[in-house]
């Protein structure tokens, strides 16, 4: 019988493509053989994380399920601070009482991602170790060791010379190598990873350690992901693709999903799904008419890890309704706004200004000219004048289904 050795994590961070830069490809390697602690930093600056920040929850949830333990370091004190990596200018200082809220909700999202339990994945809070820093203290003991020479040679600080930095931003990195160090004292962690804007923050925090400790620590970071057509991950003409379901429905970030550029698809099933790299690699393969099969496990997947197996069925059921050209009442998770029925009595409401007032468009202009275009459709029957008025002989199983474009659906109702 033969028996196949577990793969070391970096190999599956190689072959899913996480890896960007590291300290020492081989130390790394090695490293990961044996069990160890590892970090990653997420800014509470929102009480939801995006699209964006999946890369480094994913990477996490790699490195747990392969034996190590790994620590969420919510930035409560950092971003007190603001981190001026990729930013032209200073973030918006928020108060204490909103950075302590914001960190609640994101512990509830990597909830979905990691398991907390037994001490085998940590949510700390460095504003634990931070706000009480006495500074002069923290000058002598910690500051002592970088040069400003060196600081300002990081693309981070080079970058803002030209718009302005300010000396608390200057103090940034500083305040992220000592949570490396804190986290190498208190828990024996000795790998940061993050993105590849935090490179020189990652690398000032594995000096320190080997300054101060004497310790060896390694440093990982992923690439900073843009899709195929150049947008910023988790990007859209409507905003950010939300992880909290109050911004962004079940069946939104189902949909997010399965529209995914085909020359994003192979790459997406690898960041974002567990699945077996031979089936990514068949899926990736598909073509014409059978990509579609692949984008609808790359959005399955996905909308199952963050919110579970029932809403990714109710996400795929409408979805595959609404494909097939389902009626108004297809899909529970179809997205659904509120209708006053006023608006449909008498003469009813034209077209365009129903789709203005639910959001399908930005003004009523830019749904006067949707329409015009013939990319506007109730109940699936395409509106042919922009001033058609839409009544309550519009109503289908009490509700009336509109379509902008190809993708965009609203469900409005129920109407009495």
């Amino acid at each position: 019988m033969n028996v196949v050795e577990p793969m070391n994590v970096f190999d599956i961070f190689l072959e899913r493509g996480f890896v960007e830069q590291t300290s020492d490809e081989r130390a790394v390697r090695e490293m990961l053989d044996d069990p160890v602690t590892c970090y990653i930093g997420f800014d509470p600056t929102s009480d939801s994380f995006h699209c964006g920040s999946l890369v480094p929850i994913m990477a996490l949830a790699h490195m747990q399920r392969s034996g190590h333990r790994v620590i969420a370091l919510v930035g409560g004190g950092t971003s007190m601070i603001g981190d001026p990596s990729g930013k032209t200018e200073a973030r918006r200082m928020l108060t204490v009482e909103q950075i302590d809220a914001n960190a609640g909700g994101l512990r509830k999202q990597l909830s979905h991602f990691l398991d907390f339990d037994g001490g085998r994945a940590l949510m700390l809070n460095n504003a634990q170790w931070l706000r009480p820093l006495n500074y002069i203290e923290f000058l002598r003991d910690i500051g002592r060791h970088f040069s400003v020479n060196k600081m300002l040679s990081a693309e981070t600080y080079r970058a803002r010379l030209e718009t302005g930095l300010s000396f608390i931003e200057f103090n940034y990195m500083l305040l992220q190598a000592y949570d490396y160090l804190h986290l190498y004292r208190s828990h024996g962690c000795t790998l940061q990873m993050g993105g590849n804007d935090q490179w020189g923050n990652i690398l000032a925090g594995a000096d320190l350690i080997r300054r101060v400790e004497g310790g060896k620590a390694e440093a990982l970071t992923f690439p900073l992901l843009e899709t195929a057509t150049g947008a910023k991950m988790g990007k859209t003409e409507l905003g950010a693709v939300w992880l909290d379901p109050e911004r962004t429905s079940p069946y939104d970030y189902y949909q997010y999903w399965i529209n995914t550029d085909d020359r994003d698809v192979e790459r997406f099933l690898a960041l974002f799904t567990f699945l077996p790299m031979g089936e990514v690699r068949r899926l990736g393969s598909l073509e014409g008419a059978a990509m579609r099969e692949a984008k609808e496990v790359l959005a399955y997947e996905a909308t199952r890890l963050l919110h579970g197996a029932d809403e990714a069925d109710g996400a795929r059921d409408a979805a595959r309704a609404l494909f097939s050209g389902g009626s108004p009442g297809a899909g529970e998770a179809v997205p659904t706004g509120p209708l006053d029925a006023s608006l449909l009595q008498g003469e009813g409401t034209p077209a365009f200004i129903l789709f203005a007032r639910a959001g399908l468009a930005r003004s009523r202009g830019e749904a006067r000219r949707l329409i015009e275009q013939g990319g506007a459709y109730i109940n699936g029957r395409r509106i042919e004048r922009f001033d058609e008025p839409v009544t309550g002989r519009d109503v289908e199983g009490g509700y009336i289904l509109l379509r902008a474009g190809k993708k965009k659906y609203l469900r409005l109702g129920p109407v009495a």
